[in-house]
């Protein structure tokens, strides 16, 4: 999404230095095809060497990946050119969509509208999701001190706008998916959402599952879920009538999936694939080394 890229560009200037060159060799795995790869796009071009478009869909194939996600359309030709998709999109509105979500009825008029759009131009595409997001929960998403919007509230609003976006989705056939976030890391902008009102995977099941449409899913995001909740393999069980999307990071920091992480991933993986989740499996780690390598690992580690 074109505002996640625009914030972690700024945010991580000084660290992008530090990354090895992005091309560099990496012995790939070959997936075994069990897991739909994907990785999402605005890790890569905002960080370190800042991959272009062309050089993700390539290094994504060679490392047996069928998706990039979170890029904006105006990509999807290089997508489709590599034999890629799209896993799930951005909702297309010009503010950060996690501040700027659902639950607020004075500001979530523009993102309907932009999320509306996003699924037309997917439903063109072929590109199964859409992205949502609950919100912040200040009257004013970038001030805290200009009042809270109740969780009751909040989530009668997501619920009602959700029902109108659910009418919209299934005569398109694209999926709208709500991600829960984390809002205990504030060390970094991408790495923690204080404020963020679908902090709680309860919470924001409960809002899916009074909309009730199998267009409204859940975007089971591991690294935040690890934050607020652990308790990974029963949370999936608890939600597998729901997901819609997966993500991945290690946690801490949101770096590489590597043993300098907390997640069991393998465990992580086969849950998924005992509880028939047949969705894509996002890679959405910040690098903090050759990111290519990380990739791959990612890859590999996720397999099954």
């Amino acid at each position: 999404m074109t505002t996640r890229r625009a914030m972690l560009k700024t945010t991580l200037a000084a660290a992008g230095a530090a990354a090895m060159p992005a091309v560099a060799s990496a012995e790939p795995y070959k997936p075994t095809g069990n897991v739909k790869h994907s990785a999402c796009f605005w890790c890569f071009n905002a960080a370190g060497e800042k991959w272009d478009a062309e050089t993700m869909c390539r290094v994504a194939k060679e490392l047996g990946l069928v998706a990039v996600e979170i890029i904006e359309p105006e990509h999807w030709p290089t997508l489709k050119k590599h034999g890629l998709t799209c896993a799930i999109a951005g909702n297309g509105y010009s503010k950060p969509g996690f501040i700027y979500g659902l639950n607020n009825p004075r500001h979530n008029a523009g993102v309907v509208e932009s999320t509306k759009k996003r699924i037309d131009e997917c439903a063109a595409f072929g590109c199964p999701n859409v992205i949502a997001f609950n919100g912040y929960k200040w009257v004013n998403p970038e001030d805290p001190k200009s009042g809270e919007i109740s969780a009751d509230d909040g989530a009668k609003e997501c619920i009602k706008v959700l029902k109108d976006l659910a009418l919209y989705a299934e005569k398109k056939g694209v999926t709208v998916c709500v991600e829960h976030l984390n809002t205990r890391d504030g060390s970094h902008p991408m790495k923690g959402h204080p404020g963020y009102q679908g902090d709680d995977l309860d919470y924001v099941a409960g809002i899916i599952r009074a909309v009730g449409s199998a267009r409204i899913k859940l975007l089971f995001d591991v690294y935040h879920v690890q934050i607020m909740h652990g308790d990974i393999l029963r949370r999936i069980e608890q939600t597998k009538d729901i997901i819609g999307h997966v993500h991945t990071a290690g946690n801490p920091g949101r770096g590489e999936l590597d043993e300098a992480q907390e997640i069991n991933y393998p465990a992580v993986v086969r849950k998924l694939l005992a509880v028939k989740y047949a969705g894509h499996m996002g890679h959405e780690f910040i690098p903090t080394r050759n990111p290519r390598e990380g990739l791959a690992q990612a890859v590999k580690v996720c397999d099954a």
